[in-house]
């Protein structure tokens, strides 16, 4: 028998705070949430975004000629002990999925070297190798292409063998027991986490006459391997994964009342916005001639109706379709809106609309 529970607040939408956003960082805002949501879902996502998202890593080094990690070798200005502390700040991101590959398989990247008189010369005396030398043509796209791994003075031929894997969190060197290690072959600490830092805020915020919901802001950095939207939809999907198996105890279904004077507050404020007239909504002059011939006056009338009849009106394109859909959606509407649970609908939006403005105003609407 199913059990019915009073109402929670849930947002409907998730704003990105485009003003701030980069290619690494990214500002999420959700709301409302019921009092302690908020922290609730902010530190379940920071944690997973942490602590669980996989990317690539070098696992080990071998470099020819080079048995152990304490010693350097002829030609290059870095000891290994340098160049795998360098090494160690690989990004790496996989350019090709392949379905039938394991996510934890571990390839080897193997790279011939051949540093020349002429590079060294070119270089003023010496030869960066970077990052971008290691990987060409291989299965990873490098975020710091051009992050340093050992400078030459001396010309040299090179075989480098680097093990590449996939993984999450931090793993020392000692921890790595998934492959045999080769003889020469130098294992190294991994950092798998594409995320760097996430902060998160709770503010109250406004739900009708009360102020005490929670406002979620979330602050996601990342090290390029990932953006944040990857991150927090990654997120989402884990925690979502990991919370289906308790549906197997279930042994009431629940369901929320909404009770009247919430569905009276949510027809209040969905009707301000239908109210508003089309030209209050700065569209071109274009869409807004062609909403004028087909006799759409305000946005009521306009979100009722399907993109397949809005297709048909005269001079109308799907560029002003696309410029009127991003209106909308700025609003929290859409294009063929289902508004029968407010009772509204096709034949009676303009009815609905007169009414309202009426009772607000005082005044007929013109």
């Amino acid at each position: 028998m199913p059990v019915k529970y009073g109402k929670f607040e849930m947002p409907e939408k998730i704003k990105l705070d485009e003003s701030s956003q980069t290619a690494t960082f990214a500002r999420f805002i959700v709301e409302p949430f019921e009092r302690g949501f908020g922290h609730t879902i902010g530190n379940t996502l920071r944690r997973i975004m942490l602590a669980s998202l996989e990317a690539p890593a070098i696992l080990s080094v071998r470099i020819e000629g080079v048995p152990h990690e304490y010693m350097a070798f002829e030609g290059a200005i870095q000891d290994m002990t340098h160049i795998v502390l360098n090494l160690k700040g690989a990004l790496l991101r996989r350019l090709v999925s392949e379905d039938h590959a394991h996510p934890r398989d571990i390839e080897m990247v193997t790279r011939h070297l051949d540093i020349t008189d002429e590079m060294i010369e070119k270089g003023g005396g010496s030869y960066k190798v970077t990052l971008k030398d290691l990987f060409a043509d291989s299965k990873y796209d490098v975020v710091n292409p051009d992050h340093l791994i050992f400078t030459a003075t001396k010309p040299m031929t090179k075989r480098i063998d680097l093990r590449v894997g996939n993984g999450r969190g931090y793993v020392p060197s000692e921890r790595h027991s998934q492959f045999e290690r080769q003889v020469d072959e130098i294992v190294i600490d991994s950092a798998f986490s594409p995320v760097r830092l996430v902060n998160y805020y709770v503010e109250n915020t406004r739900v009708g006459q009360d102020t005490d919901f929670d406002r979620l802001i979330l602050e996601v950095t990342t090290d390029g391997r990932v953006t944040p939207v990857e991150a927090l939809t990654f997120a989402a999907q884990i925690g979502i994964q990991h919370l289906a198996v308790f549906d197997a105890i279930k042994t009431h279904a629940i369901y929320f009342d909404k009770g009247e004077m919430q569905v009276n507050r949510d027809r209040d404020e969905v009707l301000q916005k239908l109210s508003l007239k089309i030209n209050e909504i700065e569209l071109s002059v274009r869409s807004t001639n062609c909403l004028a011939l087909a006799n759409i006056e305000t946005i009521g009338e306009l979100v009722v109706m399907p993109e397949s009849d809005m297709l048909r009106f005269r001079n109308f394109g799907k560029k002003s379709l696309t410029e009127i859909k991003q209106k909308l959606d700025e609003l929290g509407l859409s294009l063929g809106m289902d508004l029968s649970k407010y009772g509204i609908n096709r034949d009676n939006i303009k009815q609905v609309i007169q009414d309202y403005v009426q009772e607000k105003t005082g005044t007929p609407e013109v």
